[in-house]
């Protein structure tokens, strides 16, 4: 069977760049397995399966190349940037149904915006936990690191300094292996430099070593930033994606109350790259 599949970068910058991810249309039946296949054809972080849902506008699906995941901002960036290509785009507010639940999705002008879940905050883990995934003496010991989701779990890690940041050397074995431990989909790494946020991140556990632009870490980063750094900001801009030579911006808007976070977007900005068929 002949599959038609839709490639999108999202999160790009100033129109380059960004995070490549397959948007599949379920005009077929498609099984887990063949889901899989086509996910490890295209060889990019997620693919986004979408179809009707009873429960919200839009159902979406997301593979990597190893297993399905419960949510992916890029890639649901990515599919919403395929249906404006498609003018499938009336209005400004639409919601999708994942298995992090139904989240609503914000069309804002060339901006798209995904609601996430609000932060939950886990363990807090040592920089000796690292010695073996990369040089820890680059870690930023006055924060803490710590596991963050806002639909995805992830490790935070501050470190010093951008140079430090973009001359690691990650060990990918070694971060798969303590990201299995604690069962997160895998470590983000950031820096702050002026008003500037970079950051990088690494899954090696679902086959992914390191990805251009992350938008559900970036959303739990902002609200650890908010929380735990008292970092009060109207947007929070994240740049990540130049040690892949494709630099991307993601952007994060926080509804907050008496302190806390209430309400999470992670939004950016994207555009159609090509359209593929694909045998399954």
């Amino acid at each position: 069977m002949e599959i038609q599949v839709y490639v999108a970068s999202a999160f790009s910058k100033e129109g380059k760049g960004g995070n490549k991810a397959g948007v599949v249309f379920m005009d077929y039946l498609l099984t887990t397995a063949q889901k899989m296949a086509i996910a490890k054809q295209l060889g990019y972080a997620e693919t986004a399966f979408i179809s009707t849902s009873q429960k919200a506008d839009y159902k979406i699906e997301y593979f990597t190349p190893k297993e399905e995941v419960n949510l992916c901002g890029h890639a649901t960036i990515g599919a919403f940037v395929i249906l404006n290509y498609l003018n499938k785009l009336n209005k400004q507010h639409y919601t999708i149904e994942t298995k992090s639940g139904v989240l609503d999705i914000l069309h804002q002008d060339d901006l798209l915006f995904m609601a996430q879940n609000k932060p939950q905050f886990y363990e807090i883990l040592t920089a000796a936990e690292f010695s073996t995934c990369f040089n820890t003496d680059i870690i930023d010991t006055q924060y803490p690191i710590q596991i963050v989701s806002t639909g995805l779990k992830d490790i935070l890690i501050p470190i010093k300094s951008e140079q430090q940041l973009h001359h690691l050397q990650p060990h990918f074995n070694e971060i798969k292996a303590i990201s299995e431990q604690y069962s997160v989909i895998g470590t983000h790494l950031y820096t702050c430099q002026d008003d500037r946020i970079i950051c990088r991140n690494f899954a090696p556990l679902y086959e992914i070593n390191e990805e251009a632009a992350t938008g559900t870490s970036n959303g739990a980063l902002a609200c650890y930033l908010y929380e735990k750094h008292h970092m009060d900001k109207p947007l929070y801009v994240f740049e990540q994606g130049y040690a892949l030579a494709s630099p991307s911006e993601i952007i994060v808007k926080l509804e907050t109350e008496m302190n806390k976070v209430e309400h999470v977007y992670v939004g950016g900005r994207g555009y159609y790259c090509e359209t593929k068929d694909i045998t399954v």
